[in-house]
């Protein structure tokens, strides 16, 4: 009991105690907090102070800064208060002259009214009188269609006919004005051309032909060259391939063959045999051979020579075989090595008076009929086979081109091809150049003659100068002087496009007036 008590009277003790501190200690922290109540209250005071010492500060500060800033803002305001009445100056200006131009523009307007309607008015007036002109063209026409009893569209025909034949009279004085000036001008450069060449070159007129003809000692020697029971005979003419003729003509003996190559063989042998004498099978086979030979090494020599006297050093073995081959051809009874020589000579002295290749026109004029040189028919175009030939035999191509285009009239042929021609011309036509059957010479005068005569308005047509001039006499009364000109013109052309024949044709066209009166 007196432990209960006691723990009673000291727990009693300790909440007094307690309690009292508590008191104590409220009493305190009351003192404390008043005491910071006033602290606080005076250090308030004092940032309140501060504070409004700084405000004050501040302001001023802020009121300095801002009349720094605003001085050059209100004095770029007042430079662009400045502008904006200026450009309302300007715009006032401007409105007023709007309203002056607009002003002129009404008055102009209507001013244009005004005119408008005059105008309006005169195309009323004018239209008023082209009707009335019309209408006094119409009974004009209609008067003088009755006067001339002629309508307007037969008189305008009419005119236009007339017209056309001034014209086309007008025209073929101007084509003969200007074809007689070219005509001039051209055959006095080309005449003076050739006959330059013509002369450089000075070459004989007739070309030697190839013979078959063998000249013997005495009529002896024909017994021995037929031998006994014509062996002699027989050996030669199946070695040599070639017929002997042995007639009763004297101190001659002729062979026949279709190849000249063998013909001249065959000459070659039977010469040798001849000087040597001794003539049988055995001895006509061994001088055959050393013939051949003989005539193998001068158609080489003389393709060589022909070469080098034109100045070619170049060409193929081929080639000069093939031309000295030429030797031994002939046409129209023309040898054609000394054809192909003369072309080349004068094609190339024409090249130089015209400042042309000299050597090219040389070389093709020199080759321009190689394939002649062939024992078989190289058709009906020798130009092409030629320049097939060379281009075969590594010949250059220019060379070529030329050969193949120099006789054909195309636009794609050059300069060289046509002078190459032109000397080709030149060498066929010359005087004693070619041989011509009577019949074919005959045969090709009726052609000129008949082919002018067919043309209209002709009465008589007359080849002359073998074949290289005609004179045809017109029908006065329906051919004027003008048309004299045409039907030359057409007899050219139509002789051009019918005949093939070298060199050129002179037509000279007479149209004469005569009268003719009896007195009794």
């Amino acid at each position: 009991m007196g432990i209960m008590s006691v723990v009673l009277v000291a727990s009693a003790t300790l909440l007094v105690g307690l309690f009292l501190g508590w008191l104590t200690n409220g009493k305190i922290r009351e003192k404390r907090l008043n005491q910071a109540h006033a602290a606080a209250d005076q250090i308030t005071g004092r940032a309140r102070e501060e504070a409004e010492a700084l405000k004050k500060t501040a302001i001023l500060e802020a009121r300095d800064e801002w009349h720094r800033e605003s001085e050059p803002l209100e004095q770029e305001l007042e430079k662009s208060k400045r502008a904006v009445r200026t450009l309302e100056g300007q715009l006032l200006e401007r409105e007023r002259q709007l309203e002056r131009k607009v002003d002129v523009l009404e008055s102009k307007e209507r001013n244009l009214t005004v005119t408008a309607k005059e105008l309006q008015h005169r195309e009323q007036q004018i239209a008023s009188s082209e009707a009335e002109a019309e209408a006094m063209v119409r009974q004009q026409v209609q008067l003088l269609e009755s006067l001339a009893k002629m309508t307007q569209a037969d008189a305008r025909r009419m005119l236009i006919e007339k017209q056309e034949e001034s014209a086309r009279q007008f025209a073929a004085r101007k084509v003969k004005e200007i074809k007689d000036d070219a005509i001039a001008n051209g055959n006095r450069y080309a005449k003076e051309i050739i006959s330059r060449s013509i002369q450089r070159f000075a070459a004989e007129l007739a070309v030697e032909g190839t013979v078959s003809v063998v000249q013997i000692p005495s009529d002896d020697m024909k017994g021995r060259i037929i031998g006994r029971d014509g062996r002699n005979i027989r050996s030669f003419e199946m070695t040599t391939g070639v017929e002997v003729i042995v007639d009763d003509t004297p101190g001659i003996v002729m062979l026949s063959a279709f190849d000249p190559l063998r013909r001249e063989v065959a000459r070659s042998t039977l010469d040798k045999l001849i000087i040597d004498g001794r003539i049988h099978p055995g001895r006509i086979e061994e001088v055959y051979e050393k013939a051949r030979e003989d005539v193998e090494d001068m158609v080489r020599e003389s393709g060589s020579k022909a070469a080098f006297d034109l100045g070619i050093h170049d060409l193929a073995e081929p080639l000069l075989e093939h031309l000295g081959q030429l030797r031994f051809r002939t046409s129209f009874g023309q040898n054609l090595l000394e054809h192909s020589k003369e072309v080349g000579f004068l094609a190339g002295m024409m090249a130089e008076e015209l400042e042309l290749d000299v050597a090219l026109a040389r070389r093709a004029g020199l080759l321009h009929d190689i394939s002649k040189a062939a024992n078989h028919d190289v058709g009906s175009d020798p130009a092409q086979a030629s320049a097939t030939l060379l281009r075969k035999s590594g010949e250059g191509q220019e060379v070529a081109e030329v050969v193949e285009t120099h006789d054909r009239p195309t636009p794609a042929r050059s300069l060289i091809a046509t002078i190459v021609e032109a000397a080709n011309q030149i060498s066929l036509n010359r005087p004693g150049a070619q041989k011509e059957k009577v019949e074919e010479y005959i045969r090709r005068l009726r052609n000129i003659e008949e082919i002018a005569m067919a043309r209209p308005g002709v009465e008589r047509a007359y080849a002359l100068q073998n074949g290289k001039e005609m004179r045809v006499l017109l029908d006065s009364g329906s051919v004027d002087d003008a048309g004299a000109d045409r039907v030359a013109d057409e007899i050219c052309q139509k002789l051009e496009q019918e005949l093939d024949q070298p060199g050129q044709l002179k037509v000279s066209v007479i149209r004469e007036v005569r009268a003719v009166h009896y007195a009794r």
